[in-house]
């Protein structure tokens, strides 16, 4: 098959995918556009907002158009790490004598929601580091591999509200996403009654694959990068160092901690991505700069000048870009 094909095929897909979510979710197609990037560049998802606004709704209708394995968890404090990933229990031979078995967990699955995970203790969150990070397992010693595609969708209320314990970095660095669901205006508001307070209700349909999930996943892969576009990502993530010699002044005043490498892999694959949907197959800057929000707003840390000042990640990351891109046009 021709690359002109593929992509043709990748965006048809993924407009199939788009479609068949917003029969069920009103508005935010930009933000469910992020989320199918990050299913298809193999990362996973953050979506922070407050109670009733859908975000558990818009995991379960991504769930419902694939066909896929689906879990929930529904994080509380007393939940236990092996509520999450599983444990060994003893069961009895047809034979006679007793066997440790291993039984297995809600996190082997497909798709998995992790639902208000920030109402959990540090403990039992960072017991889907490395299911999120290795795609497996490890139980006392064994290792249980996690079939693949295996994609993570969590939730979590901001940190202001109470019974919220806030994630630690190493796991907010393994989202490759953190998305802010905002509250529908009133026309999207209006029509999210219409649908909700009638006796008609409309399920989503199974409109792809695994495979064809993996499929996709490959083709991103593939996708052509110009030395260019690699610098300007390599440049933003140095940007945020305060440390570093590429720092820009509003990081070096308002940041404590820079982003990791893997805000680097995640610019370009989501980057990768964009452009297919895009019908292209090469990355431009804009791409880079379109997805910076996303990938680099939770693995920024400001320091408590930021803090005290007010200022967000956002903004941070919205002036670097811009300095940047002025930059790089000469």
């Amino acid at each position: 098959m021709e690359i002109s094909e593929k992509v043709n095929e990748f965006q048809q897909n993924t407009n199939k995918l788009l479609t068949e979510i917003q029969k069920c979710i009103v508005g935010n197609t930009d933000m469910i556009e992020k989320v199918i990037i990050a299913l298809l560049s193999s990362g996973h998802v953050l979506l922070e907002g407050v109670p009733g606004v859908g975000k558990t709704l818009l995991v379960r209708t991504l769930a419902d158009a694939l066909s896929l394995d689906f879990s929930r968890i529904q994080f509380t404090p007393d939940l236990m790490p092996a509520d999450i990933v599983g444990t060994n229990i003893i069961a009895e031979k047809e034979s006679g004598g007793k066997y440790f078995k291993f039984e297995k967990g809600p996190v082997f699955t497909n798709i998995l929601l992790s639902d208000e995970i920030n109402r959990a203790t540090p403990k039992t969150q960072s017991a889907l580091l490395e299911a999120m990070q290795e795609h497996r397992v490890t139980v006392l010693g064994n290792s249980y591999t996690l079939e693949e595609p295996f994609f993570v969708l969590a939730t979590q209320n901001p940190l202001e509200m109470e019974g919220t314990y806030p994630l630690p970095e190493a796991q907010l660095d393994r989202f490759f996403f953190k998305l802010h669901v905002a509250a529908p205006p009133a026309k999207e508001l209006k029509e999210v009654l219409r649908r909700t307070t009638t006796e008609k209700s409309y399920t989503a349909k199974p409109v792809l694959s695994g495979k064809e999930i993996l499929k996709m996943r490959e083709l991103v892969l593939t996708v052509p990068v110009a030395d260019h576009v690699l610098d300007f990502a390599v440049e933003l993530v140095l940007a945020t160092h305060p440390d570093s010699e590429q720092a820009c002044d509003i990081a070096k005043k308002y940041v404590r901690y820079g982003s990791s490498p893997r805000a680097a892999q995640t610019l370009i694959l989501a980057s990768k991505a964009q452009a297919l949907l895009d019908s292209r197959f090469n990355i431009a800057i804009d791409d880079i700069a379109n997805n910076a929000r996303e990938a680099l707003r939770h693995r920024i840390i400001l320091n408590f000048e930021g803090e005290s000042e007010g200022i967000s990640t956002d903004q941070i990351i919205d002036e670097i870009v811009e300095e940047l891109k002025k930059k790089a046009k000469g």
